[in-house]
């Protein structure tokens, strides 16, 4: 099955590996060191949403489990952590392309 926590209202941003790399390459070339930059193309998925569309994927069901089901790393699942690169984007020029 293909679980989320909670009411799956929590939010994880997400972004493509090969955008992610380039912004690797803009931050190693041009970022002073100490910057912080954020490689995320939207600005957080639902965690029901993600696990719905695995599911679909892989034809199994999808269901809202308590985080103790996820051992140590439960109560991280059950973060709210939505995220903007705004401030990347405009500083540096980096737009995600990939889906």
């Amino acid at each position: 099955m293909s679980t989320y926590v909670g009411d799956g209202t929590q939010r994880w941003p997400a972004v493509n590996r090969l955008d992610a790399a380039r912004l690797f390459r803009i931050a190693l070339k041009d970022a002073a060191p100490g910057t912080v930059l954020h490689a995320v193309a939207d600005e957080g998925d639902t965690t029901r949403t993600l696990a719905e569309a695995i599911g679909g994927v892989l034809a199994v069901p999808v269901e809202s489990v308590p985080p103790e089901r996820f051992g140590v790393i439960g109560r991280l699942f059950a973060l709210d952590m939505p995220s903007s690169s705004a401030l990347t984007r405009e500083r540096f020029g980096w737009q995600p392309t990939q889906a």
